[in-house]
């Protein structure tokens, strides 16, 4: 078993207002925390990778296909491999969440 503490870890600001930090990585699935500043913008983009993820806190917009999908804290959400999204933070709260990704990923390709 191997424990991660969120402040042992790098936190990487890939895109102005987006933060990213690896919490744990396997061999076929890694976790990291995201956190958007309000009104910050992680671009479109598509990966590989499955991707599932829980809203922590603060509130968003998901752009998949031209479709907008709220959501907030509590919530959960799916995104198929190579499936292109891109999502906002709303309101005057900051989003934080945790996704998961099956294979692993590293930071993405998207990076300034």
């Amino acid at each position: 078993m191997q424990v991660e503490a969120h402040s042992a870890n790098e936190t990487v600001e890939v895109t102005d207002g987006v933060h990213l930090t690896q919490l744990a990585v396997g061999d076929r699935m890694s976790m990291q925390h995201v956190h958007i500043e309000p009104g910050a913008v992680v671009p479109e983009h598509s990966h590989e990778h499955e991707q599932v993820g829980y809203i922590t806190s603060g509130s968003g917009v998901f752009v998949v296909d031209g479709e907008e999908f709220p959501v907030s804290s509590g919530d959960a959400y799916h995104l198929g491999s190579e499936e292109p999204h891109s999502v906002e933070a709303t309101g005057d709260e900051s989003l934080d969440g945790i996704d998961v990704f099956a294979p692993p990923r590293a930071n993405p390709d998207w990076m300034d």
